[in-house]
């Protein structure tokens, strides 16, 4: 196939510096929309470009069309009460809340409460927990808030999200806040692209790295013979080649496309977060992107990392972060000087979103430049075995020959699954399971056109910051870092264990469990009140961030202790992470990967608690 320029066909005429940055004044369109627009004022939390914020226990809010324009390019985006992002929720532990959402849209919508521990009927997925809200109708969504910290919500119907229908939600805990800060701010990360989302999804149908700007050239070929000479230059592209991946196809869309923001505004609109000297402020980072891992930092001041998807953790300082579609962070930061840049770049470096924290508007502090993309490493392709010999490769693209006998104790549609007969709810966990498996059980149903590669010996090491991180002179976090607060919610061990593998053919752009796209796979089965554990082998190139509805997920080290609760955890390539499951919430939930696009094109599965 003859490779195109993606940029000149996804945006003729648009200078890419621009899209890259956007407009100064890009957003929703003043004037054009029915809602009137406190966002784009100060608001009381001393922030420029802030959107509106509703308090109380109940609400009322609208879905529609509304003008936008973040590149030059005039088009219609999703918002909420004619907001991007949508308002900020702010909601007490404890309350009942009532949501009335009206839909004037032409097309289905919804709403999903992003983390919240809620009856099934409220969690908002169309075909799985409701039917989805009827254009012109109302939904009324009504719940008892029973936790507290930093979440968000957004659509699950379709790629509304991708078009601007997402929002913060910030729940002050019932008996006070024990993290203290004179100054609180939401730091909402998002993506956007001027193109039809379902066009964007065709043509990465058609050619999975059509957006990638990081492609191997002729250049790079001829800087690996200087480097390393000519014969090695040629084994290395041949094993590639052989392998048929990509080590530079770090994420599915870049910045030919996409547009980053931060609060709504874009790199060149500078949203603004307002300080005193000496004040102590928290920053509540969304990353309620479509397809981005965004690694943050502010250059000049060190973070603090004391909540993660909304549970306080012991308190961590780094440099930096990552964190993926779905994930929100809270860090303290005490600034001293008049301003500083909050860096969030994707973790394919082809662009970047960017605010300021300053004493006063109109201030702006250097932009740091992009780092320098790096490629995906042997490690990242085939986990443990990554520093080993070649030798065990075969030309389809499988990472080591799957084991024999790995099909054993095959049940619900190809979920592979060990000790699933071994106790019921209630009973003590069987001792076999005080340390999670390591010895991959392939599907047989990942011998087929879904899956490209497998890893048989995947890692399993939580203090891996990812590629592009490692060794950058920075301090950044890593999973082994977390610790949550008082430990896990249920003291029990693993009554059975259950493996999943995540799943995915490139040159077909199919992502999928053990294979099997949504559609095709039948649901996980989890006994009410048992103790599960989940094992996530991922036998892609690429990390997802993994969100399981309904219950939280309790991330374990590989030798069982127990780590952080999680709603949303992110799964490196050639990676197998395993975490605790207590299922106390009877009914119908989602489990997919929150990359937009690979959830559309299978990683979905059903989860029923009965």
């Amino acid at each position: 196939m003859k490779r195109h320029s993606p940029f000149s066909l996804s945006v003729p005429n648009q200078p890419r510096r621009r899209f890259v940055q956007g407009l100064a004044a890009g957003g929703v369109l003043l004037g054009m929309s029915t809602w009137p627009m406190p966002g784009r004022t100060q608001n009381s939390d001393g922030a420029s470009g802030s959107v509106p914020v509703l308090r109380g226990t109940e609400f009322n809010l609208v879905v529609a069309e509304s003008p936008v324009n973040f590149t030059g390019n005039p088009r219609m985006a999703t918002s909420i009460n004619g907001s991007i992002p949508a308002p900020t929720l702010r909601w007490r532990e404890g309350d009942t809340i009532t949501i009335r959402v009206t839909n004037k849209l032409r097309e289905s919508t919804s709403i999903h409460w992003h983390g919240i521990i809620l009856p099934y009927q409220m969690d908002g997925v169309p075909g799985i927990s409701f039917a989805g809200i009827p254009p012109g109708e109302t939904f009324t969504y009504r719940f008892k808030i029973e936790q507290s910290g930093t979440y968000w919500y957004h659509s699950h119907s379709g790629f509304q999200e991708l078009t601007g229908m997402y929002g913060a939600i910030i729940i002050e805990p019932a008996g006070g806040d024990s993290i203290r800060a004179d100054r609180d701010h939401v730091v909402l990360l998002s993506d956007w692209t001027d193109e039809n989302p379902m066009r964007v999804f065709s043509k990465l149908k058609v050619e999975s790295d059509y957006y990638n700007y990081n492609r191997l050239t002729a250049p790079d070929f001829f800087r690996d013979v200087s480097r390393d000479g000519l014969k090695a230059a040629l084994d290395k592209r041949k094993m590639w080649n052989e392998m048929r991946m990509n080590p530079t196809d770090l994420a599915d869309l870049s910045a030919s496309t996409m547009t980053f923001l931060m609060n709504g505004t874009t790199p060149s609109g500078n949203w603004t977060g307002l300080f005193r000297a000496g004040e102590r402020v928290r920053l509540r980072f969304i990353n309620g992107s479509s397809n981005t891992f965004y690694d943050v930092r502010i250059p000049g001041l060190k973070l603090t990392v004391v909540q993660v998807d909304g549970v306080d953790v012991e308190p961590v300082t780094v440099d930096e972060f990552r964190f993926g579609s779905g994930e929100t962070y809270d860090v303290l930061v005490e600034p001293r000087d008049d301003a500083y840049t909050v860096f969030a770049q994707s973790m394919d470096r082809t662009g970047y979103a960017r605010g300021t924290l300053a004493t006063r508007a109109g201030l702006a502090a250097p932009v740091p430049a992009l780092d320098k993309p790096e490629w995906l490493s042997m490690t990242d392709m085939m986990g443990a075995m990554g520093g080993a010999s070649m030798a065990g490769m075969n030309h389809g693209g499988s990472a080591g020959m799957a084991q024999q006998g790995g099909t054993q104790g095959m049940n619900h549609g190809g979920m592979a699954m060990e000790h699933s007969q071994h106790a019921m709810p209630g009973m003590a966990a069987d001792n076999s399971l005080a340390v999670p498996s390591s010895r991959a059980r392939h599907a047989r149903t990942e011998y087929g056109p879904s899956t490209d590669q497998r890893v048989d010996m995947a890692r399993a090491n939580l203090d891996d910051p990812g590629v592009g991180l490692r060794d950058n002179g920075r301090r950044v976090l890593t999973l082994a870092d977390l610790r949550t607060m008082g430990g896990p919610l249920d003291p029990r061990g693993a009554e059975r264990e259950v493996e999943l593998h995540l799943t995915g053919n490139m040159e077909r752009y199919t992502w999928s469990f053990d294979g099997l796209e949504f559609g095709k796979s039948t649901p996980v089965h989890f006994r009410y009140g048992e103790r599960v554990r989940v094992i996530l082998h991922n036998d892609t190139m690429m990390t997802h961030p993994m969100h399981l509805h309904g219950m939280w997920s309790e991330l374990e080290s590989p030798d069982g202790r127990f780590q952080a609760r999680r709603h949303t955890l992110p799964v490196q390539p050639a990676q197998r992470i395993s975490f605790l499951v207590t299922a106390d919430a009877l009914g119908r939930w989602a489990w997919h990967c929150h990359l937009l696009f690979h959830m559309d094109a299978g990683m979905f599965r059903e989860v029923v608690v009965a």
